[in-house]
């Protein structure tokens, strides 16, 4: 993929790494001169300007772009940036950066924003899930909140151990998606049995998610 990023500080330079990793062409768009550093990721094209002005994007060439992220420390400044993506440049697919919790209403697909990443949020969300065995863990929300990301590791003393995953009565707008079972990442099938200590992850609407803890019996 082509993957425009507006903002190289820190966070910036860190995905454009990570992605240049897996293969991908990744441009760095920055307005400050004195983070505009192209031999730290020399792998990236590197745009100097203001991502926030419609000029700078035409000349970035951003319609070309499969994914525009928004990694900015300003949440203003990746709330306009989506905006100007989505419906400027009919990006397909739009990632903004979260800052600050209580601006997460704003990052919606009325402001050009498919996924929203906070990652307060996300950082909370590991540490509940480090320590929480036999309750359900938000992981990460996707399409705004329609969807998360969720997980629940079976307590030693599951009435679930040894039954299959055919058993698990899920409401309809939710799934099981992988099992974690020590290194190993399963794929559940319906006779796959369930062990204590597995780490179910589920993809569930936000209003089934007290439906899939009662399916799983807590």
């Amino acid at each position: 993929m082509r993957v425009a990023i507006a903002g190289a500080g820190a966070v910036g330079r860190s995905i454009a790494l990570e992605l240049i990793d897996g293969g991908h062409q990744v441009m760095l768009i920055e307005r400050s001169a004195a983070q505009f550093e192209p031999e730290i990721v020399e792998q990236a094209d590197w745009v100097l300007g203001d991502a926030c002005e419609v000029s700078t994007l035409e000349d970035s060439g951003i319609e070309r772009c499969d994914v525009v992220i928004a990694a900015t420390g300003d949440d203003k400044v990746n709330v306009v940036v989506a905006l100007l993506a989505k419906t400027e440049f009919a990006v397909r697919r739009v990632v903004a950066r979260v800052n600050d919790p209580s601006n997460e209403w704003l990052f919606t697909d009325a402001w050009g924003v498919d996924v929203a990443v906070s990652t307060p949020r996300m950082l909370a969300a590991m540490v509940e899930e480090a320590v929480s065995v036999g309750d359900l863990v938000r992981l990460m929300t996707f399409r705004q909140g329609h969807a998360n990301l969720v997980e629940l590791t079976l307590p030693e003393e599951t009435p679930l151990a040894g039954r299959p995953v055919s058993e698990i009565a899920l409401p309809r707008d939710a799934a099981l998606v992988t099992i974690l079972r020590g290194e190993r990442v399963i794929v559940p099938q319906p006779e796959d049995p369930l062990e204590p200590g597995d780490e179910l992850l589920f993809v569930a609407n936000a209003e089934v998610e007290a439906d899939v803890r009662t399916a799983l019996g807590y």
